[in-house]
Order: structure tokens, then C-alpha cells, then sequence
């Protein structure tokens, strides 16, 4: 069962829902681990791994620094290019310019997580298109009809069985073989009849060059290609901040994307564009445009949340996180899931009731910083976030939080609450029963306090 979405149900909710699946956690696990490992032994070939991201580092932070100038440079080259750019402040004004210009056409869609974002494929289906994933993971999830689990494996959470079963549908006359090689097969075979017929391929962009008036998109299967070159109108749908200034920092930013997400050196296809097809060429799209998104990435430039704008959607931070690795993608109930998602969504989200409680998906351990190819300091982030959630928490809350801070900076009440713990420390139940123990306690042992206390033993010399 899929958790509800943010805004249908609470933190605390959601994670019930997945933690009672008894196949998610060992799913999730086994991914997030063949991931993690791949990255180590990919950065263990690099002879400086360290220096390559303090320089990814330094290459983010000088193009955020100049982000409206390189912005405007992009634009430029892009319609010197014969390209049309659309600048989009939100996700309505997003969803307008790529449905106005698919006019209820068919669609076919490679990855894209700010497309996930804006919510673009429910809104062109609204707009009476025709739309169809064709990344292989990003289609089982339509097929399933879920959210994205995983920012770079969509269908993370299922395997070959529940594969097969939103297969079994898809063919003609009867089941699918449950090897991979078949349902490989089968998903080619559907979606390459969807390739030929479309209308419009939408994208999204991994980096945007500033120099060049150029969109860099890096797959590891052949759809990018095939979205891109073979309807008449190409899309693509980027977020603001994924500039880079030139092709030399796209070198650099590319082998830490590819090796921090899939431990490869360089992925399957790396595709660039930067126009429409010439008068005299045969191949490619007719129209590209550009669709520019800030929904809410413009406000965190300048603010303490201002380096979370340097992520490269790696997905490192998730396959390290221990609280992903219990409950999954889907029960952050947003787009980003994660530490990144645990940062980014209570200000993506800002306007869905209960976006901030999402920061405290976080045990803070520091794993997320570590790996993080551009060196986010994210665990700092995230307490950033917990502290404007704090001022919008219930009054209940508030109070009891106060009321603990009044009784242990005081070493009298200190005192009192430990021999208070102390003399109940047989009392049964005493801790799933007193909030917040209540809610604490049920999934756990929770151990008995001893029965004299440190500070008594160290005063009477046992210490």
C-alpha cells in the first residue's frame, strides 16, 4: 500500500503505512546499498576524489553567485538559436506553457523530477493529452499509478512480480515472463510504437550551458534520445539553478553526477541540445522550447537555505539516509524524498499543510553530508528547516518543549525528573502511557531506569 501524499495525512501517518510493508524495507535496502556501493568503488578509482568536490563545490556556488546573469546569457543563446524560451514563475504558470504548446496532442515524457514537481503530467492529461512515461522505471510507476520513489530509480520499490503483474496488462493475449530480458522486451515494444505516433517529447535537463545556449541530458537508456529527436516539438522543463557557466564546468559536474548517483564513470547517452533542427537537415525536432521554472527557487537564493539550490539530483544523500532506507520515497508524501526532499519540500511544498514536519525525517547522523557530491551541508540545512517549522508547531507542542527546556537547565529539577524516573521505574507501562513516551515507546524495548542514578553513585564514591 502507497503512504498518502503530503498534505492527506500526517508524517507520523505516512510512515506507519510503510513500515507495515513487510517487503518495502528489504527492497529499498537492497537498492540503496547497490547503489551506495557502486559510488564507493567508482570515487576509489578517482585518484583525488576530495579535490573533484571541492571543486563541483566551488563551480555551484560561483554560478548561484551569478545565477540571473548566466540566466539571461542562456536565454540569449537559446533564441539566437531559433529556440523559444518561457520563464515561469510557478507551477500553474509551468503546466500553461508546456500544455499550450502540446494542445492536446500526444506526448511522450523522459525523466523529470521538476516535472514531477509542477505536477506537468497530471495537468497535460487534464488538458485532454495523451501522455506516456517512457523511462522504463518512470513507466512502471504510471502503469502502477504511484509517485516516483527514488529520484533516479523510480520504481525502487517494486520487483520482477509486481513488474510482471502491471505487465500482464500490457500485453497481448495473455502474462508476461517474469525475466527482466522479457519485460525489457515488452516495455520496448510498447513504447516505441508511442515514440513514433508522438506529437511532442518533453524532457527534462540535467545542466543548462550558459556559453552555448545548450541543454545537457545524461540517460542510461535510449528513451532520452528518442524523445528528443523524433516528435516535431521538443520540451524541455528545467529548474532555474541547473546552470553551469561553460562546458568545462559541465565536464566536472558530469562525472560527479554519474558516479555520486550510479558509480559510473560516464552514463549510457549523454545527449545535448541547443536548437531546432536546421532548414536542410531531415532529423530532430521542428520547435524546441525551453521552459524556465523557479516555483520557489528564486526566495532561497541569498536566505540560509541558499546552497540547497546547488544540488544535481544525484540521489547520493538517499541511498546513505537510515530513514529512507526503513520507510522509502513515498512516505515523505512529496516530490523529493530524503535528506534533499527533507530540505527542499517545506519550502517547495510551503503552501500544503504540514510540509515542514518533513525535515524531521532526519536522524542528523551526517551520512547525507558525506557523500554529497557538491558538498551540501545538509544536516545544517535541515535544522534550518526544523527551526521555522518550530515557530508554526502547536501551542501544545510549544509547551512541552518549553517545559522540559525549564526542568532540565535547571540542576534542581534535574534532579527531581531523574528520581521521579527513578521511583517509577517499576511502574508497568509508565513510558507508553505519559506523553511523549506514548508515542515513542509502542515500537520499542524501552529500558528501565537503574535503579540509583550516576550522579548518586558518583557522590558516594562507587564512581
Amino acid at each position: 500500500m502507497i503512504p498518502p501524499r503530503l498534505g492527506e495525512a500526517s508524517l507520523r501517518d505516512r510512515t506507519r503505512v510503510a513500515l507495515a510493508d513487510p517487503v518495502l524495507r528489504p527492497r529499498t535496502a537492497r537498492a540503496v546499498d547497490r547503489f551506495a556501493s557502486h559510488r564507493v568503488e567508482s570515487l576509489a578509482r578517482l585518484d583525488d576524489p576530495g579535490a573533484l568536490r571541492d571543486a563541483a563545490r566551488r563551480v555551484r556556488a560561483s554560478v548561484l553567485s551569478d545565477l540571473p546573469a548566466l540566466l539571461e546569457r542562456f536565454a540569449d543563446r537559446l533564441l539566437a538559436h531559433g529556440a523559444h524560451v518561457h520563464w515561469a514563475h510557478d507551477a500553474t504558470e509551468a503546466n500553461a506553457a508546456v500544455t499550450g504548446i502540446a494542445r492536446g496532442g500526444r506526448v511522450v515524457k523522459s525523466k523529470s523530477m521538476v516535472s514531477e514537481e509542477i505536477g506537468l503530467g497530471p495537468a497535460l492529461e487534464h488538458a485532454g493529452c495523451d501522455v506516456v512515461e517512457t523511462d522504463l522505471g518512470e513507466w512502471i510507476v504510471q502503469l502502477a499509478g504511484e509517485p516516483p520513489s527514488h529520484i533516479i530509480a523510480p520504481a525502487l520499490h517494486h520487483d520482477r512480480d509486481t513488474i510482471g503483474e502491471l505487465f500482464d496488462r500490457e500485453a497481448d493475449g495473455g502474462g508476461v515472463d517474469r525475466e527482466p530480458t522479457a519485460l525489457a522486451a515488452l516495455a520496448r515494444e510498447r513504447l516505441r510504437e508511442r515514440f513514433l505516433a508522438a506529437d511532442v517529447g518533453i524532457t527534462g535537463a540535467n545542466f543548462g550551458v550558459a556559453e552555448a545556449g545548450a541543454v545537457v541530458l545524461v540517460t542510461n537508456e535510449g528513451n532520452g534520445r528518442l524523445v528528443t529527436s523524433l516528435p516535431p516539438v521538443h520540451v524541455v522543463v528545467m529548474g532555474m539553478e541547473r546552470l553551469t557557466a561553460d562546458w568545462q564546468q559541465v565536464d566536472l559536474l558530469l562525472g560527479m553526477l554519474t558516479r555520486a548517483a550510479t558509480g559510473q564513470s560516464l552514463t549510457s547517452y549523454v545527449s545535448v541540445t541547443g536548437g531546432p533542427r536546421a532548414i536542410d537537415d531531415d532529423a530532430g525536432p521542428a520547435e524546441l522550447h525551453v521552459v524556465i521554472v523557479d516555483n520557489g527557487r528564486s526566495a532561497m537564493l541569498g536566505t540560509e537555505l541558499h546552497d540547497m539550490l546547488a544540488c544535481i539530483r544525484c540521489g547520493a544523500c538517499l541511498n546513505v539516509c537510515p530513514v529512507f532506507r526503513q520507510i522509502g520515497g513515498h512516505a515523505y508524501g512529496s516530490t523529493y524524498p530524503g535528506p534533499m526532499g527533507s530540505v527542499l519540500t517545506p519550502t517547495l511544498d510551503a503552501a500544503v499543510p504540514g510540509a515542514g514536519e518533513v525535515a524531521d525525517a532526519s536522524t542528523l547522523c551526517g551520512a547525507c553530508n558525506e557523500v554529497c557530491p557538491v558538498g551540501i551541508p545538509l544536516t545544517d540545512l535541515l535544522l534550518v528547516q526544523r527551526r521555522a517549522a518550530a515557530v508554526d508547531a502547536p501551542w501544545t507542542s510549544r509547551a512541552a518543549w518549553r517545559a522540559w527546556s525549564a526542568a532540565w537547565s535547571s540542576p534542581v529539577r534535574y534532579r527531581a525528573s531523574i528520581t521521579a524516573a527513578t521511583t517509577a521505574r517499576d511502574a508497568s507501562g509508565l513510558a507508553a502511557l505519559v506523553p511523549p513516551g506514548d508515542r515513542w515507546a509502542p515500537g520499542r524495548a524501552v529500558p528501565r531506569p537503574a535503579a540509583r542514578s550516576f550522579r548518586a553513585r558518583w557522590k558516594a564514591g562507587e564512581i
